[in-house]
């Protein structure tokens, strides 16, 4: 005797799904390219954290030179933005699978905390970009020594 399976449509959907885009990839990104859409260009990963001393951003953007990427601080806003050249321009080649993202990105972030913005240091090395946002003496964690009393 068969037993009986419950269905759930749920996963067929999703199965429905993944086999959509992976037509739409296979088939329309060599012709179109993996740039998004207008409104909506490829973005980087990003790491913020923080020290005693300083925020620190970490962010993934390989493929480009250091002068392609713009840093700005202004009104305690960070932002990040530049834009990766198209390869798929050259004349000798015929693309089979495009994978990686090109154009232009912009990412920003607001950092809630008095920086010393005169000091903000940014390094770009082997494709990752990182900045330090020193914080102002304000900023930082101050220790309150707690006294005990005794009853």
């Amino acid at each position: 005797m068969d037993s009986m399976v419950r269905w759930n449509p749920m996963k067929d959907l999703s199965n429905l799904r993944h086999s959509i885009n992976r037509i739409f990839d296979e088939n329309l990104s060599p012709m179109i390219g993996r740039t998004g859409t207008m409104d909506n260009p490829w973005t980087f990963p990003v790491d913020i954290h923080e020290n005693e001393d300083n925020i620190i951003v970490r962010a993934e953007i390989p493929g480009l030179e250091k002068d392609e990427i713009k840093v700005h601080f202004v009104n305690n806003q960070l932002s990040i933005q530049g834009e990766r050249a198209n390869e798929q321009k050259k004349e000798d080649a015929r693309f089979l699978k495009i994978e990686r993202s090109y154009g232009s990105f912009y990412r920003s972030f607001n950092i809630d905390f008095p920086i010393k913005e005169d000091a903000i240091t940014a390094n770009y090395k082997n494709g990752m970009l990182e900045i330090t946002l020193p914080k102002k003496e304000g900023a930082k964690p101050k220790r309150i020594p707690v006294d005990v009393s005794v009853h």
